[in-house]
């Protein structure tokens, strides 16, 4: 004879339940702030919810408070995941598709960067600014840019870099080195070169000088 819901585990009974339904947000009281997330009093339930810091900033104690939620579940484990705004959300969700960031993860990387400076080092292919972010390696950092570049940006917030040299930053990218210090050696090596020299030989030595500023010597 089948068991009815009530009658189950109360752990198998949420994960039943979370067959059927998915939780997209909790309001309820703040009750307090950790190091790794808050709990949150709504009803006669207090929620432990794990957040990235960035977002815990904006929450006061004891305020009423509306949270986005994301449920982490495996047969052994069940962890629930919350964030101050949909845009947050969705960047959690998107760094669990690059390979090597998990839940844990993600939430570490969006504790160490704002959501501007993020968002910008992706458009920008700010290879040093992601490897700056506590925890966060070379490889994964690579993986983010190949995976995530034009996906967290909303219109007119992220400040990508420009140059009326394009082709020059390409060339200078193909060679390893990073597309934003690209432009600005190229800006650096424009002052540097006389106004009146032919467009053909400017950008011969606009080439050249940026190599030299990149170099560091």
């Amino acid at each position: 004879m089948p068991q009815m819901l009530w009658e189950l585990p109360f752990a198998l009974l949420i994960k039943k339940c979370y067959d059927f339904i998915m939780f997209n947000s909790i309001s309820g009281l703040l009750s307090a702030k950790g190091t790794e997330g808050i709990y949150l009093l709504s009803g006669d339930i207090e929620w432990d919810i794990a957040m990235p810091l960035n977002d815990m900033q904006s929450l006061a104690v004891k305020s009423e408070c509306r949270i986005l939620t994301w449920l982490y579940h495996r047969e052994d484990q069940m962890k629930l995941f919350g964030f101050s705004s949909e845009r947050r959300r969705n960047t959690f969700l998107e760094l669990l598709k690059v390979e090597g960031i998990g839940p844990k993860g993600a939430v570490k990387i969006m504790s160490g960067i704002s959501q501007e400076d993020l968002e910008n080092a992706l458009e920008n292919e700010d290879l040093s600014r992601l490897e700056a972010v506590p925890g966060l390696g070379k490889k994964t950092a690579q993986k983010m840019l190949l995976s995530l570049k034009g996906k967290l940006v909303q219109s007119g917030s992220a400040q990508i870099v420009s140059t009326p040299y394009s082709d020059l930053v390409e060339a200078l990218v193909g060679m390893g080195y990073d597309r934003k210090l690209s432009a600005q050696a190229l800006s650096k090596a424009e002052a540097d070169i006389d106004p009146k020299t032919p467009a053909d030989k400017k950008e011969e030595l606009l080439f050249k000088e940026a190599i030299v500023y990149l170099s560091g010597s």
